[in-house]
């Protein structure tokens, strides 16, 4: 079942055998063996790692608080690192904040898996314990999450250095095609929708501060990924509310209680956001 449950978080049978200190065809024949005794499939092999099957889920579901259990009891609480800490998060906000706060942790043992993705997919494989801690754009439904308030991150409409054109006729560097933090903006700071759709469209917003930079319109973006940028100067910010849109960020783990490791992983990013 430990092998089950690692293959299942893991996502592929070579990822996981380096967690349990197994062979890759030690696992594999874990698995198959496994399956043979409940009579299931439980994974999919694909080219890349194996997708688990609803039967595979549910059984997950079902015996992942009893196996971490006895994990914690086997290793006792003198190694909180014992196991990998599998966290996930969006892209430029784990990158730039969410890392640089478990420095310590990391040299104190801790061994990190990092999954990029959107809140309500990683939220789903917090579910399916894939993870064990997500940061969250977004608040949690449900009673299976413990969410626990990081951060507000504060949007700005920024452009480049001596633009004087109209921030609402201006070209939009956008996220995505719909506009999702755009349009908030446009709502809450201009009382509307944005007049056009956007020029350029980049899925990650590191991406699109490199294009405002480079002169290919304006965008909003959250200021801690622009924040040296607007202090030197090559950015400005076009406009400056009284209220600005802020959206609420989130440490989000099951409820149930909290191994060591990800609860350590968890209490340094509390204790590092006040600075984000």
């Amino acid at each position: 079942m430990r092998t089950f449950l690692a293959v299942h978080r893991a996502g592929s049978l070579t990822g996981a055998a380096p967690a349990l200190g197994l062979s890759q065809p030690t696992v594999t024949a874990q698995v198959r063996a496994l399956e043979d005794q409940l009579g299931r499939q439980l994974f999919v092999r694909r080219a890349r790692g194996v997708t688990p099957t609803p039967a595979a889920d549910e059984l997950a579901a079902r015996v992942a608080p009893h196996v971490d259990a006895l994990s914690e009891v086997a290793l006792g609480p003198a190694d909180p690192f014992a196991a990998p800490v599998h966290l996930a998060g969006p892209a430029e906000l784990t990158t730039v904040r969410v890392l640089p706060a478990l420095s310590g942790l990391v040299a104190s043992g801790l061994r990190l898996r990092v999954t990029f993705g959107l809140a309500d997919d990683l939220l789903a494989g917090l579910v399916q314990r894939r993870f064990d801690l997500v940061v969250s754009t977004i608040r949690p439904r449900g009673r299976g999450f413990t969410a626990t308030p990081l951060t507000d991150e504060e949007f700005v409409l920024v452009a480049r250095h001596g633009f004087d054109g109209d921030p609402r006729t201006a070209p939009l560097v956008a996220y995505a095609e719909d506009l999702p933090i755009i349009r908030r903006y446009w709502r809450a700071v201009l009382g509307g929708r944005p007049p056009s759709g956007p020029a350029v469209v980049v899925p990650d917003l590191r991406a699109v501060l490199t294009c405002v930079l480079a002169g290919f319109g304006v965008s909003v973006l959250p200021r801690y990924l622009c924040a040296d940028e607007l202090a030197s100067g090559e950015l400005v910010a076009l406009l400056e509310p009284e209220e600005p849109p802020i959206n609420t960020l989130f440490a989000v783990t099951r409820t149930e209680p909290c191994r060591a490791g990800p609860a350590a992983v968890r209490d340094a990013l509390l204790a590092d956001a006040a600075r984000w």
